[in-house]
């Protein structure tokens, strides 16, 4: 009844992925912690330059390899992008650092140094964006007099005050907006969801399937932000590919109506989790924090697949009668495989 909406789904996916670097995410994120002590502020930033989109790219891979002009532009780059202001006046940058992680996992950490005068309050304005793209944000972990609080910034949302005494803005907004723009750039996550629809069946199995997907990923999730659960990205990521082709080869052996699918994508939601926890557990939020933030996330992600669905089932009902269906949802579950095996190998040998 809902593959075809699906196999539409499944083009324009394909058409995305064929249109840039076969990632999974069209998302950078930055994970930024500001320390205040004092007159004295220290921000840190920590990027993942594989995941830039070029030419940044080649230009913060070069300096978190050491090279010295690449390092100097790259500072440049965050004296211009970072600003931040105590009350009505600037906040004085001062040194800055830039260092790559010396492990081997190809990340950089920038770092500076500002002099802030006293006043009651930051105002904090992100814009790398305009260097990383308009899929890039910020996810940052204040740390100061007033507390700890977690701030995303967004393309859209480059600006946001913070007190530095008193009770201070959750973020639940921010981690909200970011849960929808994960789940809608998460090409893998949807091409999933669906080569799970393209198996076939009515409204009571895709409600099996939405729910069962929700939960598996829901609980993951949680338990891996909250500390209680750990596996590695260099496993999840395979994995997820893995789950892709798994249920694509499904799709096109056992034809329509492959049984039980719910029980599918509850497991293989189970991983899918853990891919969505790499977004909050490098903040190490302390526990109330971490709950908004997560609560915030999930409900953003959860959002964000709904309105998959609901675009996706008017078109499913629109074309279920035709006598082609079939043979499609055949094919574009072919499609979907072939795209998993890309990303698996590329998951496996080349990150």
């Amino acid at each position: 009844m809902f593959r075809h909406g699906a196999l539409v789904l499944v083009a324009a996916l394909a058409a995305a992925h064929g249109a840039g670097p076969a990632r999974a995410h069209t998302t950078s994120t930055g994970l930024a912690t500001i320390t205040v002590d004092g007159r004295t502020l220290t921000y840190r930033l920590l990027l993942v330059p594989s995941e830039l989109p070029e030419p940044p790219r080649r230009l913060f891979a070069a300096a978190a390899q050491g090279d010295r002009a690449s390092a100097e532009q790259v500072v440049a780059i965050l004296r211009a992008r970072l600003t931040i202001r105590a009350g009505d006046q600037a906040c004085r940058p001062g040194r800055a650092v830039v260092q790559g992680s010396g492990v081997g996992d190809g990340r950089l950490s920038l770092e500076l140094a500002l002099e802030c005068p006293h006043a009651n309050q930051l105002l904090v304005r992100d814009d790398w964006a305009d260097v990383f793209g308009s899929h890039h944000q910020t996810l940052a972990r204040i740390e100061g007099p007033g507390g700890i609080r977690e701030i995303a910034f967004l393309p859209d949302a480059r600006e946001a005050v913070v007190p530095l005494a008193g009770t201070a803005p959750s973020g639940r907004l921010g981690f909200f907006r970011l849960g929808i723009e994960h789940i809608l750039t998460g090409y893998d996550h949807l091409l999933f969801l669906a080569a799970l629809l393209l198996g076939g069946g009515g409204a009571l199995g895709l409600l099996k399937i939405v729910t069962a997907f929700t939960l598996a990923h829901s609980l993951t999730l949680a338990l891996a932000v909250l500390g209680l659960a750990h596996v590695s990205a260099r496993l999840i990521e395979p994995l997820i590919a893995v789950s892709i082709v798994w249920v694509a080869i499904e799709n096109v052996v056992r034809g329509d109506g492959v049984s039980r699918r719910w029980i599918v994508s509850f497991a293989f939601g189970l991983i899918h989790g853990f891919g969505f926890a790499e977004v909050l557990q490098p903040l190490s939020l302390p526990p109330w924090p971490l709950a908004r933030a997560l609560l915030g996330f999930n409900l953003g992600v959860e959002t964000g697949q709904a309105l998959v669905i609901a675009l996706t089932i008017p078109i499913a009902l629109w074309v279920r009668e035709a006598p082609w269906e079939a043979r499609a949802a055949r094919a574009a579950s072919l499609a979907v495989a072939v795209v998993g095996t890309v990303w698996l190998v590329e998951r496996v040998f080349f990150t």
